[in-house]
């Protein structure tokens, strides 16, 4: 009976270590391990973010949002990254204008939507999009995460992931780094 207590105990732990988030499944990403990190603070010191110790860095700040944008620049543009991560002094509400508009905004800058839901993100309510987009002679996909912190303030995260190179797992490898967002 003990064998078969620990034997139970030891597959549903396998299976929480194993449990994938709300945003890994739309995005169909398998475990992704990113090494060498570093944690990066916000300059308000609203939030964190850890990324690999050999990415470039820029903080930015206003009265009404905190920002960390970093990218790894060692690689060529058609194999990286790019992170840009706001936190802003005003909340969102997920209505249908506001959906419409990210949509519009999209169109706007000439990307097309392909993917859109409310999700769970860093145990809050959230909505994200995956939309394709084209910067000269480069094909880029971009993931905006937008998530309500609380009543006043909010976050949105953007990876921007250019060529065809490896699309999906830099995606995922984007997903796995902005799960690792921590607010006080």
């Amino acid at each position: 009976m003990k064998h078969f207590i620990l034997g139970i105990a030891a597959t549903l732990l396998l299976y929480s270590c194993h449990r994938r988030t709300d945003l890994q499944k739309e995005c169909d990403c398998k475990e992704v391990f990113v090494e060498n990190l570093e944690e990066i603070k916000d300059a308000k010191h609203l939030f964190s973010l850890q990324i690999p110790k050999d990415w470039k860095t820029n903080l930015y700040t206003d009265a009404r949002q905190s920002s960390i944008y970093c990218a790894d620049t060692i690689k060529e543009l058609t194999k990286s990254l790019l992170l840009d991560v706001n936190y802003i002094n005003t909340s969102v509400i997920f209505t249908d204008i506001f959906k419409l508009k990210i949509e519009q905004e999209n169109l706007s800058k000439k990307h097309i939507q392909t993917k859109a839901k409310e999700i769970t993100f860093l145990n809050k309510p959230s909505y994200y999009t995956v939309s394709i987009g084209k910067k000269g002679t480069f094909k880029y996909r971009i993931l905006q995460i937008f998530t309500k912190l609380d009543a006043e303030n909010s976050l949105m995260a953007t990876a921007q992931i250019y060529g065809d190179s490896l699309v999906n797992r830099r995606i995922c490898k984007a997903i796995s780094l902005l799960e690792k967002i921590k607010i006080p």
